[in-house]
C-alpha cells in the first residue's frame, strides 16, 4: 500500500467517526491496514487540519483516552473542547472512558470496497 493510500484510507475512517464517539490513533491505523502506524495516523491528522476541510480529527485520541499534546497546547486545549461539546466526558486525570466513546464500526462497515 503507498503512503497516498494509507492517507486517503485514514482521512476516510475518521471521516466515519460519528459524533460523540472517538478512535485511537492505533485503531485507526489498524483499520487502515497499518497497525503500527499510529504515529502516522497522528502526523497525518496534524497536518490534516491545514489541508482537509471538514474532517473530525478531535475525535481521534491516544490509547490512554487522552488527548495528545505534542508540543502544541492550544490544540490540545482546543481538542479537549470540541469532543466535550460532542457529549464526551473527561475525568480529573484527562481521559475519556474508551468502553463508553470507542467507536464500534459494525461488520458491514468493512463490506464497502
Amino acid at each position: 500500500m503507498s503512503q497516498d493510500d494509507f492517507s486517503q484510507r485514514v482521512y476516510w475512517l475518521v471521516s466515519r467517526i460519528p459524533f460523540g464517539c472517538v478512535a485511537t490513533y492505533g485503531q485507526i491505523a489498524g483499520y487502515a491496514g497499518s497497525p503500527r502506524a499510529a504515529r502516522a495516523v497522528g502526523t497525518l491528522l496534524r497536518h490534516a487540519l491545514e489541508n482537509v476541510g471538514d474532517l473530525p480529527w478531535q475525535r481521534v485520541i491516544n490509547a490512554r483516552g487522552r488527548v495528545s499534546f505534542k508540543g502544541d497546547l492550544g490544540r490540545a486545549e482546543l481538542q479537549r473542547a470540541l469532543l466535550e461539546a460532542e457529549g464526551v466526558r473527561f475525568d480529573d486525570k484527562g481521559r475519556c472512558d474508551l468502553n463508553t466513546y470507542r467507536w464500534q464500526p459494525r461488520e458491514i462497515f468493512w463490506d464497502v470496497d
